[in-house]
């Protein structure tokens, strides 16, 4: 792994950086990316398989990696992503337990997970390469470990993460090597060192969503170029973070909105999730009759 630079965290604009945690981030400088904070909205809506086919349809190419196991009685999910997320070349590592199972007639069937838990945190890091230049690194005891480099391109085939995390058990860090195997992870592909395990991804070994195919990956992907290429051109006479931001905010009003709203969209989530919980109190109401029967 890299050396890891100490983060700076903050723009030095007391008003982006309050726009910037409404939006679940928060700016380093000595790397030039956004943060996910630890408790943003994001926290609030848990995973389930609908989220990674909502982003090719919503601009984002990204490459998903679900590693699914059972420890200490209950499903989790770590999931990796890395890719292009509109104006940003992002990475992710998220965890996510309390796994139950929900079937929502012609919109899903599968497992719904929270968020983990302050306790449930695990320490982690990763580099994230684009051929052999680091973009940057991320390291903490996080729930949600993410970077996002604004105004980058890449295709997420360029991209590589070197990321290990440390499990707070040998069970657990068993149970997930486990989920590595039937993810199509082969012993050659990782190492391990007491608790930690190192690997890295690139190529997806998942299957990944419906939603990507290689004619609407460069349709997105031309857009996003576009985007991209637009950001650098207009900010290449302002020298720092919050000018750059000010400029576009006056000047390119639709762009600002998108970098403010970096990542996943809100609103497509919390109709996903509003549509999750609907499914939840059904089958909760169900089960109640069949045991009332």
């Amino acid at each position: 792994m890299a050396d890891l630079t100490v983060l700076s965290l903050g723009t030095g604009d007391a008003e982006l950086d309050k726009a910037l945690a409404i939006a679940g981030y928060a700016y380093d400088a000595s790397q030039d990316i956004f943060v996910s904070t630890m408790d943003p909205w994001q926290r609030s809506i848990g995973y389930c398989r609908l989220y990674d086919e909502a982003a090719a349809p919503m601009g984002m190419i990204i490459d998903c990696e679900p590693i699914y196991f059972s420890y200490n009685n209950k499903k989790w999910m770590i999931g990796l992503w890395k890719g292009q997320y509109d104006l940003v070349t992002g990475a992710e590592i998220g965890i996510y337990t309390n796994g139950v199972e929900l079937e929502l007639p012609r919109v899903f069937k599968g497992t719904y997970y929270q968020a983990a838990s302050d306790s449930e945190c695990l320490q982690m890091g990763f580099t994230i390469k684009k051929g052999n230049r680091i973009l940057f690194t991320r390291e903490d005891r996080h729930w949600w470990l993410t970077g996002f480099r604004l105004g980058e391109f890449s295709e997420p085939s360029e991209l590589t993460m070197e990321i290990h995390i440390t499990f707070e058990a040998f069970a657990m860090r068993d149970a997930f090597l486990e989920g590595m195997k039937k993810a199509g992870y082969t012993g050659k592909d990782y190492r391990v060192h007491n608790n930690t395990v190192y690997f890295n991804f690139s190529s997806p070994r998942s299957t990944q969503p419906f939603t990507r195919t290689p004619k609407t990956d460069q349709l997105i992907q031309r857009k996003n170029e576009f985007l991209c290429q637009s950001y650098q051109d207009f900010t290449r006479l302002y020298s720092t973070f919050p000018e750059k931001i000010q400029a576009i905010k006056e000047e390119l009003p639709d762009m600002y909105r998108l970098i403010m709203n970096l990542g996943k969209s809100k609103q497509v989530f919390e109709i996903i999730v509003m549509l999750t919980l609907l499914g939840a109190a059904i089958i909760t109401k169900h089960s109640s009759h069949r045991l009332e029967d």
